[in-house]
């Protein structure tokens, strides 16, 4: 038995090579790959001697020969493949382990230049890589450390089973695919307006590329998906960000179900944006309470107020462990989805008994949460794709425009940020009320943004919420003065929207007459 040896990332390689030679395997290998199993006593033939030809060209060439190719290839059942061999003088080869050059990696760092780009694009790993699954029923193939455990376990208790082959083969075939992905993403994202660019220096690249290839990892099939004559399946990037709903580990309850996912998907993004303790209640996509505390419980017990009647049956996210004092508290209601960086033992125990409850743990990213925001954002419409730069625009104080005489108090400028913040993650069109750290009534998803504002006020007057004195915040400008005074009668104090209507002074008037304060964002939180 041969095993061919050809990686890039050196990682537990060594340590496959002495499982392999103690089994019998005859080694195999290329350039710094064979020196490092030469330098650690290991017998090992360089591909030279048995292609006949040296590494050429930089190393571009290595492998790209008949004596490899055949015997990666060769179908040992039939005859003629065999005879073809031995006419030949062809060896045939049992194990491929091969990973590529880092072209990912490579690219991804500053001031990569283009030179540097396709010098990493492998030529010889994808091809051997190709050629070793095509004929996965003879050869096994290992493209990542992962796998070699798996491997050298079943040559240690006889054989490689065709069922591992198959799935090696399969893995191999979907890492040509990322691969390539990656190259033309970034190749036809190179902007070629003013001429090819020079090898040696960083080529400017377009926002988005002139091929979008996308590669998603199935984690689940789902029972069913948006309504249960549907059939659904949950994917993951192939290289999910740190912090991102994917990365999460579900620790007890039921199997989430489709509508359990994009909701839980809205909570934790909206929760994960605040720095302090945080609690968001999602139904239906739409954030129904929002509040931030000096503990979770405290900002639970304000998010509950809101809304108690959608937050039956909801998806509730905090941006910090679950203790036992919030626990007890958010147990007493009906929750499909509980989110959290961490549950601790008088936590879980507290819900142990709900056993339908699916309690998730995500780890926030070691550098924030901003570390962890999609750059792009995917809509699928009918044959196509809409993509976008992801909202990840911060508001800070610095950014406010006061337009109106009143000023706002420090207190209203600390709600109308919260406002605001809120307002990003409700549906268009969105008006939020907030007072102290917590949404008293949210209006989402009408066409009118009247509607929303009025559906905001119903539903605080429902919980008994006063929203005397509170701050609103509308994702989009007031065309007209009549939503501004729908929300100044419902009891606003100030008001926080992006402004950019031709009616602008119109509004701005009529805040003046009301003596209400108003602060212009220059942005806008549209979210369909």
């Amino acid at each position: 038995m041969k095993a061919l040896l050809s990686v890039s990332d050196k990682t537990g390689v060594l340590e496959l090579a002495r499982e392999l030679n103690a089994l019998g395997v005859q080694l195999i290998s290329t350039g710094g790959t064979a020196k490092l199993l030469a330098d650690n006593g290991l017998p090992v033939t360089e591909v030279a001697e048995v292609t006949g030809f040296p590494e050429m060209l930089d190393g571009r060439v290595k492998t790209l020969h008949p004596m490899v190719h055949g015997g990666l290839l060769a179908r040992r059942d039939f005859p003629e493949h065999m005879a073809a061999l031995q006419q030949h003088g062809i060896g045939t080869i049992d194990i491929l382990v091969v990973n590529l050059y880092p072209f990912e990696s490579t690219v991804a760092k500053p001031g990569c230049t283009l030179a540097d780009a396709i010098e990493n694009i492998d030529i010889g790993g994808p091809a051997m890589v190709r050629s070793a699954a095509k004929n996965w029923k003879d050869v096994a193939v290992l493209t990542d450390a992962d796998q070699y455990a798996e491997v050298v376990a079943e040559l240690k208790a006889g054989a490689i089973s065709s069922q591992t082959r198959f799935k090696l083969s399969v893995a191999a075939f979907n890492r040509i695919s990322q691969y390539d992905a990656a190259i033309s993403n970034y190749l036809s994202s190179v902007d070629l307006s003013a001429g090819v660019p020079d090898d040696e220096a960083q080529p400017q690249r377009l926002a988005f590329p002139g091929q979008s290839n996308a590669n998603y990892v199935k984690l689940q099939d789902l029972r069913y998906g948006e309504n249960p004559h549907q059939s659904a399946a949950y994917y993951r990037d192939a290289n999910p960000l740190p912090g991102s709903l994917v990365t999460g580990v579900q620790l007890q309850g039921k199997e989430l179900s489709y509508n359990n996912i994009a909701d839980a998907d809205a909570a934790w993004e909206c929760v994960k944006s605040f720095d302090v303790p945080a609690c968001v209640i999602v139904k239906h996509a739409n954030p129904c309470g929002v509040a931030v505390g000096q503990d979770s419980h405290e900002a639970y017990s304000k998010a509950f107020q809101t809304d108690p009647t959608s937050a039956f049956g909801g998806i509730i996210a905090f941006n910090r462990p679950l203790d036992g004092k919030a626990a007890q508290e958010v147990v007493k209601q009906f929750v499909e989805v509980l989110i959290a960086t961490d549950f601790t033992p008088e936590a879980l125990a507290i819900f142990k008994p709900k056993a339908n409850v699916r309690l998730m743990k995500i780890e926030l990213p070691a550098g924030g949460a901003e570390q962890g925001r999609n750059a792009v954002d995917i809509k699928r419409i009918g044959s196509g794709l809409l993509l976008q730069s992801a909202d990840n625009h911060d508001m800070t104080l610095a950014d406010l425009k006061v337009v109106t005489v009143k000023q706002p108090t420090p207190q209203q400028m600390e709600d109308l940020l919260f406002a605001w913040k809120v307002a990003k993650y409700v549906k268009s069109n969105a008006i939020v009320f907030c007072k102290d750290g917590m949404t008293m009534g949210v209006g989402a998803g009408q066409m009118s943004r009247l509607d929303s504002a009025r559906i905001a006020s119903i539903k605080a007057e429902h919980a008994k919420l006063t929203l005397q004195g509170t701050a609103v915040a509308s994702d989009a400008f007031f065309p007209f003065r009549d939503g501004l005074d729908v929300v100044v009668d419902a009891g606003a104090s100030c008001v926080i929207q992006p402004g950019g209507s031709m009616r602008d002074q119109e509004v701005i008037d009529a805040a003046n007459e009301r003596g209400v304060a108003m602060v212009f964002t220059g942005v806008r939180h549209f979210r369909h």
